[in-house]
């Protein structure tokens, strides 16, 4: 599945919502997503980026996407369900979703995680990851071959020292994808987990300020993977944490 290639076709006809769709992954895989057929609501804080990115899959002839401005640091609960229904208004279906939005935190001993910090980090990569997931599952459980990507990482899978919040805010993500994916085993809902490993996104510079990023995979070389989760092809898929970059 790493060396994927898909068909050009491969998303025609369906809705996918990206989260954290303004930079390095998410903007990728949203366009990729696009150049494929699929229709895309884009979902980040970074309004000018998310109409750069608006602009972009338009000119390239792909169905109009449509932009969904939200921080996940203040939404409630509430914004999660007028957003699932608004949605399903306009849409009348929603058949992907990657939920690619992430905060690092800082990174250091555990004894001298501050609050703030881990308030911060698990506000966005759980507790918005599960509202929104929640409220959206009805619409992704009644597609005929929905599909729900939860991006983790290395430090999900075995804790490593100094990532505190990080870590377990992954290790969490991990869980997450597990119950759902054996919720929803008997459906055609298909739940997996991406480790993208080291990519030359802003956030690996800022977890390795001194690595050269000429040396790390770009988001495109990612992108078969990403595009095998969303697709048909990936039926018999479920419940799996998948390593982009295998050791």
């Amino acid at each position: 599945m790493l060396d994927y290639q898909p068909s050009p076709h491969l998303l025609d006809g369906r809705v996918i919502l990206v989260t954290g769709a303004s930079k390095g992954i998410g903007r990728e895989a949203a366009l990729q997503y696009a150049k494929h057929g699929a229709t895309l609501i884009l979902l980040g804080r970074n309004v000018p980026a998310l109409e750069s990115l608006y602009d972009e899959i338009e000119a390239a002839g792909c169905p109009q996407p449509a932009i969904i401005p939200l921080d996940m640091l203040g939404a409630t609960d509430q914004h999660y369900r007028d957003m699932a229904a608004t949605i399903e208004n306009q849409f009348g279906h929603l058949d992907g979703a990657l939920m690619n939005a992430g905060d690092l935190g800082v990174l250091g001993p555990f004894e001298q995680i501050e609050d703030k910090c881990w308030d911060r980090v698990m506000k966005i990569n759980v507790d918005a990851t599960f509202h929104m997931t929640r409220a959206l599952l009805p619409l992704l459980k009644a597609s005929e071959d929905g599909r729900l990507i939860f991006t983790s990482s290395g430090v999900g899978k075995k804790g490593r020292a100094y990532w505190g919040a990080y870590a377990v805010s992954k290790f969490a993500t991990e869980g997450m994808m597990q119950v759902l994916a054996d919720e929803n085993s008997k459906g055609p809902l298909r739940v997996n987990c991406i480790n993208p490993g080291g990519t030359r996104t802003a956030m690996r510079a800022q977890a390795f300020p001194g690595e050269d990023p000429m040396t790390l995979k770009t988001p495109a070389d990612l992108m078969p993977l990403y595009l095998y989760l969303m697709g048909p092809d990936s039926k018999n898929v479920n419940g799996q944490s998948i390593d982009a970059q295998p050791k």
